[in-house]
């Protein structure tokens, strides 16, 4: 389905003034072709774009609307946060209650820290980790993505355990030199820099489920080596839970492994659709910040009260009726994937579906699902993009990108996902 006419004069005038036309790169739709759709409202599962055509959402945001869009408590607490002011730059009961809902849910979290997106959280538990160690060097896994922070905005070199090279332009090699990328799935390796250069390591950084390069789920061996090899060497572990944090449950990944991280960053889903990061752990490590202790971050919009309405009113929802809302994420998720796995059997594919909780990616390729971007084959890409563009024919919308994942949510009801079934169905029978 090619944008309508709204959408397409929209774009026209977003390249004059955005990059690309858009503020995100992967909004620009370059990897699955055509021109990108413009949202004009949402509510549920559904969006309306510039053109008034009705569409089925798994981006959802990229993840934070669990609820939906448009959620009418979540509205409320922002409409009623709004009216008060948007922004103190001042503490605000709004931020405590966001704080104790957050300490209260996750058992290896005492104090949090609020910052404004999940790139902050990450580049500012980074800081404390190497304060707290008296360490410099990070170690990170390939295809994990942590925000664009210059020293995490970095690729693999030649060897399975190398110090990482920038993989943007404008990073100086200077900025990653203390950054070493490892490949997923791999205790050797883990093992083998561990023992070389255990005693440089200030911290570890693992993404609870890897899910922009597709949804890697690992091993629980593998996780459990992470968190032995740090407490081993006296190394951090970072678990990056922006994504799965308040999606898998109210541990997120952490209790999905059965491993406990010294820090653990947030974002999405605690900011209710608006833009919030925050990043945690015990007391001991979290009172090493200023003004308490030594290492310095700020920000002016850190626990803005509108963005704590929101997230606290979405965490209240999903933590109401001790965690009911968790069982039916997971079964819209079991669902949704037993649908689609239908439809790629009805037309003989030998596709596969990854499902985590409410968290599903589509694997088009044979064989077993990879558990490293490395895995992931071309072809994949190129039979993506063309699903891509067929179901936006049937009024489904993923992610335009092969990449990424899908997120279902609360909104998504027993109608929405027949649909989707359908659409499936219908898409892969026009593309064959």
């Amino acid at each position: 389905m090619s944008a309508g006419p709204r959408s397409r004069e929209l774009y026209r005038r977003a390249v004059e003034v955005l990059p690309a036309g858009v503020s995100s790169p992967v909004r620009a739709f370059r990897s699955v072709g055509g021109e990108p759709l413009f949202y004009a409202s949402a509510e549920g599962c559904h969006f309306t774009d510039a053109d008034g055509r009705r569409f089925i959402d798994y981006v959802g945001s990229w993840g934070p609307l669990v609820l939906g869009h448009a959620h009418p408590e979540v509205v409320e607490a922002v409409t009623r946060a709004a009216a008060k002011g948007l922004s103190y730059g001042a503490p605000c009961v709004e931020e405590v209650e966001l704080a104790e809902l957050m300490v209260g849910a996750v058992p290896h979290l005492e104090m949090v820290r609020f910052v404004s997106s999940g790139t902050e959280a990450v580049m500012s538990a980074v800081r404390l980790a190497r304060a707290v160690t008296g360490r410099d060097v990070v170690v990170k896994f390939e295809g994990g993505y942590h925000g664009h922070a210059d020293a995490l905005l970095v690729a693999g070199g030649s060897g399975l355990a190398t110090f990482g090279t920038p993989s943007s332009a404008g990073v100086p090699a200077d900025a990653v030199r203390h950054t070493v990328v490892l490949p997923l799935d791999d205790e050797a390796a883990l093992h083998a820099l561990m023992e070389e250069r255990g005693d440089t390591v200030a911290a570890v950084l693992l993404e609870g489920i890897p899910a922009n390069s597709g949804l890697l789920v690992q091993r629980q061996e593998f996780v459990r080596a992470v968190r032995e090899e740090c407490t081993r060497h006296g190394a951090l572990l970072l678990l990056d839970e922006v994504i799965t944090g308040f999606r898998l449950g109210p541990a997120g990944a952490a209790a999905h492994y059965g491993v406990t991280p010294d820090l653990t960053t947030y974002g999405k889903i605690i900011g209710g659709g608006l833009p919030v990061g925050a990043y945690g752990g015990a007391r001991r490590i979290m009172e090493r910040l200023a003004p308490l202790g030594d290492v310095y971050q700020a920000g002016t919009l850190s626990g803005n009260p509108v963005a704590m309405a929101a997230g606290a009113a979405t965490l209240r929802r999903l933590l109401a009726d001790d965690g009911a809302a968790y069982a039916r994420l997971e079964a819209t998720g079991k669902s949704l994937a037993a649908g689609i796995r239908k439809a790629f059997q009805r037309r003989g594919l030998p596709y596969s579906v990854v499902q985590v909780g409410s968290i599903l990616w589509l694997v088009l390729q044979e064989g077993e699902p990879p558990r490293a971007y490395s895995g992931i084959e071309a072809a994949t890409v190129q039979r993506y993009a063309a699903l891509h563009g067929a179901l936006l024919e049937h009024g489904v919308y993923l992610a335009p990108s092969a990449y990424e994942v899908m997120f279902a949510s609360l909104a998504h009801d027993e109608a929405a996902l027949a649909e989707t079934t359908a659409a499936f169905d219908a898409a892969l029978g026009a593309l064959q």
